[in-house]
């Protein structure tokens, strides 16, 4: 899907109540958007840790306008399939980053800095 409206519109098919008590929530998932505009922004939360970090930012559950409960893990994983076909770990989007030397070098220094100002000495 392409709009955190039109997940939204799904949820409410699904669970009763209306778009807008979804929004946040989809709107959420996909604010990596922002800066990355193709699908890679998937990568920070379309994914299973993605699901349970929605859980501890919007609660257990979210009430919707018919006063149903609905658990917010569900909603995440209705977004997540929607979106990718299946749930992904994270270990599956980070194990297709190619590894490049500044990933892994350490770099020294040739002044050090002081930690009041963060100048050279």
């Amino acid at each position: 899907m392409s709009h955190p409206y039109q997940h939204a519109i799904s949820s409410a098919h699904r669970h009763g109540g209306k778009p807008e008590d979804y929004l946040a929530l989809h709107d959420w998932f996909d604010a990596s958007k922002e800066f990355l505009t193709d699908f890679r922004h998937r990568a920070l939360r379309h994914h299973a840790q993605g699901i349970f970090e929605a859980e501890r930012v919007f609660g257990s559950t979210l009430t919707n306008s018919d006063g149903k409960k609905i658990p917010t893990r569900l909603l995440g994983e209705q977004h997540v399939r929607e979106d990718c076909g299946r749930i992904p770990s994270l270990a599956d989007w980070l194990s297709t980053i190619r590894a490049q030397r500044w990933m892994f070098s350490a770099v020294r220094l040739e002044t050090p800095l002081t930690a009041a100002t963060g100048a050279a000495e």
